[in-house]
């Protein structure tokens, strides 16, 4: 008999779940409206739901093994949803005895200084959205040493791949390219940087569910062999057999795109990522569970295969 999982959340990361499960198990996946664009698997089901309501969420989970929670408020408006958001998720799991795996990025350890990040860094974010990934994060883990839900946590870098879109690699990258306009990277783009595929993370989220092991702790996503951001254009050339077209964005050029885009208002805070080496070390998972990310060269070739077929 096949196990029940959730996905909460049906952007790119949950989609990327959807295609590593056993298609023998039964999945579900949960976004506001109850749509997607593009058709899902035979045997996957989404619907809509307000996961602010913990009732409901206790209902549908109520049978399930695995829940994954992926779902991400808009940019802008983390402050006022993603924590009833979450808190929803958190007290329906609470009423079955499903284990929940939720995807983190790296926001709460602040400005590193260029200094490489484990999962024993210092939790130091100051600005607002560093500050909810960090309170989001330790009430989970307290959540799991009180026994009150099983919870294991995956936290992935910059993302790009397949599906993603809202990301400084999604579409104002790879969709500029696409369309030979130019491609407007932040910071310094010659300081090495750790980037997450997209893949990478479903088969961490998938295999932390699988395994008892891995619950109570943090894990970061596994990534390929740190490169420049630089370099990472120049694989995509490769992928799209094309010269790109780039322009480095500094402070002054986000503030002055900021008066005319919210998502790039939001972004400043995190501009910190990008002036400085971001490295982030993920030997923790790789050791455990003999992991092998995959290649930059592998991933920008499937990002542009997908970029191209949309």
């Amino acid at each position: 008999m096949g196990k029940k999982h959730i996905i909460f959340g049906a952007g790119a990361l949950g989609q990327s779940i959807i295609n590593i499960l056993p298609k023998t198990d039964e999945v579900v996946m949960v976004n506001r409206s109850g749509k997607i664009e593009k058709q899902l698997p035979q045997g996957v089901s989404i619907i809509g739901l307000d996961v602010a309501h913990s009732k409901a969420v206790s209902e549908l989970c109520h049978s399930a093994d695995v829940v994954y929670h992926c779902a991400v408020p808009p940019y802008h408006q983390w402050e006022t949803l993603f924590k009833p958001l979450t808190d929803g998720i958190l007290k329906g799991v609470s009423q079955g005895h499903a284990k929940l795996i939720y995807a983190d990025n790296l926001y709460m350890y602040g400005d590193t200084n260029g200094r490489e990040i484990n999962e024993c860094s210092p939790s130091m974010a100051t600005g607002k959205k560093g500050m909810i990934r960090m309170k989001m994060a330790n009430n989970m883990m307290q959540i799991h040493k009180d026994g009150v839900v099983k919870i294991a946590i995956a936290r992935a870098s910059s993302l790009y791949g397949p599906n993603v879109i809202n990301s400084v690699l999604g579409e104002v990258c790879f969709g500029a390219a696409l369309k030979n306009k130019t491609v407007n990277l932040f910071g310094n783009i010659d300081l090495p940087h750790s980037y997450t595929y997209i893949m990478d993370f479903a088969k961490v989220m998938v295999t932390l569910g699988k395994n008892e092991d891995g619950l109570g702790q943090v894990w970061h996503v596994p990534n390929a062999p740190v490169i420049t951001t630089r370099d990472f254009m120049r694989l995509a050339e490769k992928g799209f057999n094309k010269k790109i077209s780039i322009r480095a964005t500094n402070r002054s050029v986000l503030s002055l795109l900021s008066l005319f885009s919210p998502l790039m208002r939001e972004f400043k805070e995190m501009m910190y990522e990008f002036e400085k080496p971001y490295l982030v070390n993920h030997d923790k998972f790789q050791d455990y569970f003999d992991f092998k990310p995959t290649s930059f060269e592998q991933g920008v070739k499937e990002t542009v295969e997908w970029w191209k077929s949309k």
